[in-house]
């Protein structure tokens, strides 16, 4: 070989080994500014907190909802309601607050956003929802969205929700008829012993495919349609990912594409088939709007017609594309569905361990006129008659009581995490002592830098003694009958007093579609069934993405599951 190459080879060689020295240094730079450095600068080291070695995290602490509840009532009375614990170790200073003052800044203040881990993770699965979006986005999409979530709106949807509770009723009405009579009840009357989390799931599930996209999923008669169960399927891969796999898919997205596993290859699949079935019902139901000209007169009140009308309305220039209204719907059907209906489930198992309660319930149920007819929404008369059915559910105390403390007892989320974008000055109503024995005074403020954590504990709040007495982890729906009127009240925080739905420009935008669904399920099943505990199973949650239900011992080999004990109501 000449001369020429050896020298361009020792020049390339040299080269190379300058910028991996120089890639070097910078890992090294960065690792130390890490470690070291940051944690010296940042302010929220001077705030009280648990303490630990270098690498140790509070994770568990502050995700395991076995513990939290007994970590947070221990940690208010040691550090306060404002303090610090630590993420991915000593280095990682997070802020978490039971504080309201500090809470509403942080979810009212533009500063704090969603990690772009947190949307990165919801939008992989969910596309670019209003859940995941920030600043003037998510300003614009709620404005779009707001006409298909009005109470007006949620009414016109009620005969759906009748249809689909009144199908499972009678799905489980027939399964009984089939059950062989059991010793257990004095009655000797038939018993089935059901998985309601699975059922109420294939519920919601139909309900939000007619009130949201005008389709028949039918996946409580079929469970194989190919759109639930993909979406099952994701899901599932979903909450029993690792978190090694959680981290490969933030940093090293590229791995999926280039080496997929079987879960990869099944989530893409199930992904795919989601987003062919919705850019159809997009597409086909835009003709159908076009074709009513630009009155836009059309009476069907499906969210997906709603949304296109009102995309339509707007500017060209601010119209949503076929792609952007799937990602909205998508993330509709997740919230709307799965948070739904792990709240009905939730509260069948409340029920079931506190008989006295569902009695009371149930006779307050009872004492509602029944609807004539299997309503149907191209039914005017049928409508009519849900509607008047569903106000009368509506302004039942106790159903209400039930299902806000249901709400505020096992909220669907855990908690969830904001970042300060900028560094920040939040305001405090309770005094922070800070390490330096300085106190931080009510109407002072502490600080916060840019890049900082702050973790807003959901059902901390809700189950915090400070706001709702000694017996705040007790489910006692008539500790509503005594509170002050709902919005008058800044002790009793979030949509519907509970922080459940979060509040101010990031609370849920569907929880009046959820409060009406939920009840009106309740109404349809607990006057024809009796729920009670399966002797030898205790019922575990699991925190993933969503709280949800488990059978102790059996989260492997059963997964996600409530089985509960069902019998025909006799007066």
């Amino acid at each position: 070989m000449s001369t020429a190459f050896w020298q361009l080879f020792s020049l390339s060689a040299k080269a190379v080994g300058v910028l991996s020295a120089f890639v070097l240094a910078k890992g090294v730079l960065w690792l130390v500014n890490l470690l070291v450095i940051a944690p010296r600068r940042d302010p929220l080291r001077f705030l009280p907190g648990p303490d630990g070695s270098a690498f140790q995290s509070h994770f568990n602490e502050v995700n395991d909802p076995d513990i939290t509840p007994t970590v947070y009532r221990d940690w208010r009375k040691l550090f306060g309601k404002t303090f610090r614990y630590h993420g991915y170790g000593k280095h990682d200073y997070r802020l978490m607050s039971f504080d309201m003052r500090v809470l509403s800044h942080v979810l009212s203040s533009p500063v704090y956003e969603k990690p772009w881990q947190t949307r990165h993770y919801l939008g992989r699965l969910l596309g670019r929802g209003v859940f995941n979006m920030e600043g003037a986005e998510h300003k614009a999409i709620r404005k779009l969205i707001g006409p298909a979530f009005t109470a007006q709106a949620v009414k016109g949807m009620t005969p759906i929700f009748f249809q689909k509770a009144e199908e499972l009723r009678d799905r489980w009405d027939a399964l009984l008829s089939t059950a062989t009579l059991t010793a257990s009840h004095t009655e000797g009357l038939p018993a089935a012993t059901l998985d309601v989390a699975h059922w109420i799931s294939r519920t919601t599930f139909d309900i939000f495919g007619l009130a949201g996209f005008d389709y028949h999923f039918n996946a409580m008669h079929n469970e194989t349609e190919q759109v639930y169960s993909a979406y099952r399927r994701m899901f599932a891969i979903s909450d029993k990912a690792s978190q090694l796999r959680v981290l490969k898919q933030l940093y090293l997205p590229i791995l999926e594409k280039i080496w997929p596993n079987e879960d990869d290859k099944t989530t893409q699949q199930c992904l795919k088939i989601i987003r062919e079935c919705g850019m159809g019902l997009i597409q086909s139901k835009r003709e159908i709007i076009m074709a009513e000209k630009v009155d836009f007169r059309l009476e069907e009140k499906d969210i997906l017609s709603l949304l296109i009308k009102s995309n339509l309305s707007n500017e060209p220039s601010n119209r949503l594309s076929d792609a952007e209204l799937l990602d909205q719907l998508s993330s509709f059907l997740f919230a709307g569905s799965d948070s739904t209906a792990l709240t009905i489930t939730w509260c069948l198992y409340l029920l079931s361990k506190y008989p006295d309660v569902q009695t009371r319930l149930r006779a307050e149920i009872l004492t509602t006129p029944a609807p004539d007819a299997v309503p149907s929404k191209r039914n005017s008369t049928s409508s009519t008659s849900s509607s008047l059915q569903a106000d009368a559910i509506e302004a039942l105390p106790f159903l209400d009581a039930v299902v806000r403390e249901t709400l505020r007892v096992i909220p669907s989320v855990h908690g969830t995490v904001r970042v300060a974008t900028t560094d920040d000055l939040i305001p405090v109503s309770y005094p922070v002592v800070l390490r330096t024995g300085e106190i931080v005074h009510e109407n002072e403020h502490i600080h916060i830098r840019k890049g900082s954590f702050v973790h807003i504990p959901l059902e901390g709040v809700n189950l915090s003694e400070d706001i709702w007495g000694s017996d705040a982890r007790e489910f006692n729906p008539d500790r509503w009958a005594s509170l002050p009127t709902p919005a008058k009240s800044p002790a009793f925080p979030g949509v519907a007093n509970v922080m459940s739905f979060s509040f101010s420009g990031h609370s849920c935008p569907g929880y009046r579609f959820s409060l009406s669904e939920i009840k009106i399920v309740i109404a349809t099943l607990l006057p024809q069934f009796v729920f009670s505990p399966v002797d030898g199973l205790e019922i575990g949650k699991y925190n993933s993405v969503l709280t949800r239900p488990f059978v102790r011992d059996q989260l492997q080999s059963g997964g996600i599951q409530l089985p509960l004990k069902i019998t025909r109501y006799v007066e």
